[in-house]
């Protein structure tokens, strides 16, 4: 089967393209409104951009041409935190994905502990085991969209913070430990499996 976007519902786009780039990891975003109301919410069009300097970046949807809570905080305070998911708390995040009012604090809402940032306002969630302070650098709204399209959002990592139980020598992560949770399709997830290595030649 061959598909051209052009001529395919958006829902089917969403289908294939999110069942087919798997498994993709989760940021967790919080953010702070002007009021000083917490946010949190996952996204998992999100990963690494680089690391000389360190910059993440993730892409929020905009359906029915609306803003969702974070991209009007990050948009209006420039700053996000990236709180990375595990098993440990895999169903909070799923609650941090319902729809609620603005005014509602989503740690609150999934029994969550927020704890402060060292370098930006929003708040870090203790029971993530890692945490990166994130200044936001660029963003761009996604251009030919018919329902709203989405917003990518760019930002440079300035205050990282990792639990010591995930850390191995050398700054190497304890896999064992971090047991990190990755998005599939639909209501899917997926734990890390098997693995294996492959050396580069050179």
């Amino acid at each position: 089967m061959q598909f051209d976007p052009e001529n395919l519902e958006q829902s089917a786009i969403y289908k294939l393209l999110t069942g087919t780039i798997i498994p993709r990891p989760i940021g967790w975003i919080s953010t702070v409104d002007a009021n000083g109301v917490n946010n949190l919410a996952p996204f998992s069009y999100f990963n690494l951009l680089g690391d000389d300097p360190p910059h993440v970046m993730f892409s929020t949807r905009r359906d029915n041409n609306s803003n969702k809570d974070t991209l009007n905080n990050v948009l209006t305070t420039k700053q996000f935190v990236v709180n990375m998911v595990t098993e440990a708390v895999v169903e909070q995040m799923n609650a941090t994905s319902d729809k609620l009012p603005p005014e509602v604090d989503e740690f609150v809402h999934a029994g969550l502990t927020p704890i402060p940032s060292l370098k930006i306002k929003p708040m870090r969630v203790k029971e993530s085991p890692i945490h990166l302070e994130c200044e936001l650098v660029h963003h761009y709204f996604l251009e030919g969209h018919q329902q709203g399209g989405a917003c990518v959002l760019i930002g440079r990592v300035i205050m990282m913070h990792y639990d010591d139980a995930v850390l191995l020598d050398n700054y190497k992560i304890n896999l064992e430990n971090y047991k990190p949770v990755a998005r599939l399709a639909g209501a899917n997830y997926s734990k890390l499996g098997e693995q294996f290595a492959i050396k580069r030649n050179s």
